[in-house]
């Protein structure tokens, strides 16, 4: 089996332990057969889309259009690859994948861009069970694109997103893609914007992402917050791998993913974004993050509310502006190896301080790791905070090759229970480890 199959099939869930016998050889001649989505012929060819901005591809063209029309052909048929030929391809709306779709580019000569964004306020109320909103200002506003409008709940005062598409419009009204389910009405300040993801993914599965470039435009476009956006964001999902993507310059994250289960991020580079690098978040279970570059980021890894079992090894978080990792809200079992932690503003690794004990980050391990030059003058390496419990710290290289200062190499919070350090080599500090007693 020639290497490029056997990666696509092993993120479709066929090299994997549950269905790894047809692949030992255990199954002989295995058939394709209805409703049996492990096992299932290495078929040498399979349905492939060619997209490009010269003759000679499927579809030809340079924008989200295009892209999408790909992507629901190979869907329609029961799934197969989209290959984006080289070219910058400039999107006004996110391109929704669907599962069973690999989206496969040629490298950093295939660029998936965001159009710069425009912003206005609402004009007029729109109620939960609207399908329409009136904008103050409709002056870069088209029919098809991408929009995230934003407003202050009136009875708490928080933050209600909705994300859909302009799909009629007279004048300054816009009929939407669906309804709002939320009010958004001038008391509270509501605001339109053409704010997306570059790819979109919710309630798929079995999709992959690989060798593409995908660039936010982050000097044009305004902030998003990554629990609703991203060059990558994802939500309800299972078996997801990003692979050789290179995510920069979003002004929110580079690729988050919620709700989402054995998403694998591999040998991609998240960097420049306003955000997180990668953002496991919202009882996403058993994430891989390996062989990655996140730098210059606000954080680098952030693992966020009940991920769970998950994988973070032999990345390189460089120079973010943050924290190199961050882990927190019920984030627990999860392993921490190999990495190399580098130049982070604050702290190289950071567990957060929660509401109490049964919200902490508790039983993870951080291991192998190079942690070096973390923070500035009262800068921490690695930082235990909250009621955390039953971490382990091993066999780290936890160094500062600055001047002392007032430097800490591990901080233990009072609150703390069962922090194991583990033979770890600790230099260059002006504390090395400060615990609750000092």
């Amino acid at each position: 089996m020639n290497s490029g199959r056997r990666l696509f099939l092993s993120t479709l869930g066929l090299t994997t332990a549950g269905a790894s016998l047809s692949l030992a050889g255990d199954i002989k001649n295995p058939r394709a057969t209805s409703g049996d989505s492990r096992v299932e012929p290495d078929w040498e060819k399979r349905l492939t889309i060619t997209v490009g901005q010269k003759s000679g591809a499927d579809l030809v063209g340079s924008d989200e259009k295009v892209l999408q029309a790909a992507v629901d052909w190979a869907a329609r048929h029961g799934g197969g690859t989209v290959k984006v030929l080289p070219g910058e391809y400039r999107l006004r709306n996110a391109v929704h994948l669907a599962s069973n779709v690999r989206i496969l580019g040629s490298g950093e000569d295939s660029v998936l861009k965001k159009e710069a964004s425009v912003k206005t306020k609402l004009k007029a109320d729109s109620d939960w069970f609207d399908q329409e909103i009136t904008l103050e200002n409709a002056d870069g506003f088209r029919i098809g694109d991408g929009i995230c409008l934003q407003t202050k709940n009136p009875h708490h005062g928080g933050k209600e997103v909705w994300k859909g598409t302009l799909i009629a419009q007279t004048g300054n009204r816009f009929k939407l893609s669906k309804a709002l389910r939320k009010n958004f009405w001038l008391m509270g300040e509501s605001t339109a914007a053409t704010l997306f993801p570059i790819l979109n993914c919710e309630f798929v599965e079995d999709v992959v992402i690989e060798n593409i470039a995908l660039d936010g435009n982050r000097e044009n476009n305004e902030n998003l917050n990554g629990n609703y956006a991203g060059c990558i964001f994802a939500q309800d999902c299972s078996r997801l791998t990003f692979r050789d993507v290179t995510a920069r310059e979003y002004n929110g994250d580079g690729m988050s993913w919620q709700i989402c289960h054995d998403v694998v991020v591999e040998n991609c580079h998240s960097h420049d974004n306003a955000g997180l690098g990668l953002h496991p978040g919202s009882g996403s279970q058993r994430p891989i993050i390996r062989n990655n570059k996140l730098e210059r980021n606000r954080i680098g890894i952030f693992f966020c509310w009940g991920v769970r079992n998950g994988l973070a090894e032999k990345n390189k978080c460089l120079e973010n502006s943050g924290y190199g990792v961050s882990i927190g809200h019920r984030d627990t079992d999860n392993r921490i190896i190999d990495n190399d932690i580098i130049r982070s503003g604050k702290a190289g690794v950071l567990f957060r301080p929660e509401r109490g004990k049964d919200f902490a980050p508790h039983r993870n391990l951080v291991e192998n790791n190079r942690i070096t030059d973390s923070g500035g003058e009262t800068g921490i390496a690695v930082d235990v905070q909250g009621e955390v419990e039953s971490i382990t710290l091993k066999k780290n290289e936890i160094r500062e090759t600055r001047e002392p200062a007032k430097r800490v190499g591990v901080r233990i919070g009072p609150k703390t229970r069962d922090i194991k350090l583990v033979e770890n080599q600790i230099s260059g500090f002006a504390t090395e480890v400060a615990r609750p007693e000092q």
